[in-house]
């Protein structure tokens, strides 16, 4: 089927870097988040609630573009994004679970954006806590702008996913053949 995506949203698990990923610079229409049916399937796929309203698709759109600095770059520059980032987005509060206290941040409205947003957050501060902020990589597959943590041993991966590997293989073996 021509210019249906069937690429699923969800291949990290993480809002951060799988709302960066919609938009892929190998489609013709480099676009994923068409429309709000799509929208609802990103939703659904990182389990969301899936309810979109008018003016949530250009809201998410322009968190992406907010996002993209605080994945992509040097791990200074990706924190600096990421300060930008939580300015007005969350605010902290104190929530009961297990009967235990933890800090949480949470969504200063309900906005899809801005839940999307929190959680984003929330879980770049995760990785970067694990001390995994230096996995955040950039794929190397030029002309691809995806990004992924890197889950390997060695923390050594270049590419996100098998096809940017092979498609940075074969372009290689081409230049040494001719």
């Amino acid at each position: 089927m021509a210019g249906v995506d069937v690429r699923e949203f969800a291949e990290t698990g993480l809002v951060a870097l799988d709302l960066v990923n919609t938009w892929d610079v190998y489609e013709p229409d480099p676009e994923r988040l068409t429309n709000n049916v799509e929208l609802r399937r990103f939703c659904r796929e990182l389990g969301e609630p899936s309810v979109v309203s008018a003016g949530d698709l250009e809201a998410v759109r322009a968190l992406r573009d907010r996002l993209r600095p605080a994945v992509i770059g040097s791990a200074e520059e990706r924190t600096a994004a990421l300060v930008r980032l939580s300015s007005g987005l969350p605010h902290a509060a104190v929530v009961a679970g297990d009967d235990v206290p933890r800090l949480e941040l949470v969504a200063t409205s309900e906005d899809l954006a801005a839940r999307l947003g929190v959680r984003a957050l929330r879980e770049l501060l995760e990785i970067a806590a694990a001390g995994d902020w230096d996995r955040v990589h950039h794929c190397a597959a030029a002309p691809c702008e995806d990004v992924f943590l890197d889950r390997s041993r060695p923390g050594r991966r270049q590419f996100c996913s098998t096809r940017c590997a092979n498609r940075a293989h074969a372009v290689v073996s081409r230049a040494r053949r001719s």
